[in-house]
């Protein structure tokens, strides 16, 4: 009797200790999903890319052609191009910098540290931003370069993404692509932005009639280079005004309406607009934002695809597989007759 009650006993034991490691296996896990739950959100991006084209099945005749595999030992060259973001990708939600969404200063800005609740539905307007700062190519690059004009002679370049809080030096060479999940017509205004919080006059830099032809249009898979492949020059250099030595930074405005704005009259070089004209739109379209950047995307580099993508006349769109962009602004939809983000371009003294 004495033994069978002792073996009542341990059975009653592990079963309790079962219990307990089975509870601190389901509270460590839980643990670990609120640390993997630190601001990213992998949904963002599959929200982002939903409205692209899918990817075209190959047909029989193209999959029973494809190369084999390369054996054991072969050489591959390597490709760290943007080609290479993980096929599911994640973004971390971060602070806007100052300036950034400018035309509403009263929002609270959301904290770096928010993990759990989000203020803006997914279903929130949506616009794609790639900052590329071109630096020389390396043999060992991957994927698309871009050629410019240097001392009257061709110079390979390598567009390389950088977050958009990033400081920028002086003569730095920017490019910048823009992709929206909705048809539309994109608009950028850049301003000068001073020490003090004042800005300078607004230009409207895109479109330009030498800018794919003044073609505004946007649409879902459709990327938007500014400047354009074919423009001379092909990128922008960041060089402060000189009679403002306490210029700070660029800020861009990015646009993007239902319908073509009017009275506009589109030129060759940036239209100058009015305070007023800036500010209007400000108000019209201006609202809360959130900003998600994509976690290791930094630092990848320019790929055929988005190339091709962002060239003219190709009719080439991205795919659903194809990369996603570097930030994405998730937008207040109140209007919906347009949405208005800013981008500030802030330099490094």
């Amino acid at each position: 009797m004495t033994g069978r009650y002792g073996l009542i006993l341990r059975e009653i034991h592990w079963l309790r200790l079962c219990f307990v490691m089975f509870c601190l296996g389901a509270f460590g896990s839980m643990a670990l999903t609120q640390e993997q739950g630190d601001g990213s959100r992998q949904i963002v991006a599959e929200e982002f890319t939903r409205a692209r084209p899918q990817k075209p099945k190959p047909s029989p005749t193209q999959a029973s052609s494809r190369p084999s595999k390369p054996s054991a030992g072969a050489r591959q060259r390597p490709n760290n191009s943007a080609n290479n973001v993980a096929h599911r990708p994640r973004y971390k939600r971060t602070p806007p910098a100052a300036n950034e969404s400018a035309s509403v200063p009263a929002r609270k800005e959301p904290k770096a540290s928010v993990t759990a609740s989000v203020e803006l539905p997914l279903s929130a307007a949506k616009v794609g931003v790639t900052i590329w700062r071109l630096r020389p190519s390396r043999s060992s690059d991957s994927g698309a370069r871009i050629l410019v004009m240097e001392d009257a002679k061709e110079t390979e370049l390598t567009p390389e993404r950088i977050e958009t809080g990033t400081r920028l030096q002086v003569n730095d060479r920017v490019r910048l692509t823009i992709e929206s999940p909705r048809e539309g017509y994109l608009y950028v205004v850049d301003r000068e932005l001073y020490a003090d919080g004042s800005m300078g006059d607004p230009f409207l830099i895109f479109p330009t009639s030498r800018t794919r032809g003044g073609d505004n249009e946007i649409r879902p898979g459709k990327l938007i280079d500014i400047p354009g492949q074919g423009d001379n020059p092909n990128y922008f250099t960041l060089v402060p005004s000189p009679s403002r030595e306490d210029q700070v930074a660029e800020v861009l405005s990015i646009i993007i309406t239902t319908q073509r704005l009017e009275n506009l009259e589109i030129k060759d070089k940036p239209l100058k607009l009015s305070k007023s004209q800036i500010e209007k739109w400000e108000k019209q379209w201006g609202t809360r934002s959130e900003k998600y950047e994509l976690e290791g995307g930094a630092g990848r580099t320019w790929s055929n695809e988005e190339r091709e993508a962002s060239a003219e006349g190709t009719g080439r769109y991205l795919t659903q597989e194809d990369p996603s962009p570097q930030t994405i602004y998730l937008v207040d939809g109140e209007n919906k007759q347009g949405l208005l983000v800013t981008v500030p371009l802030r330099y490094r003294r």
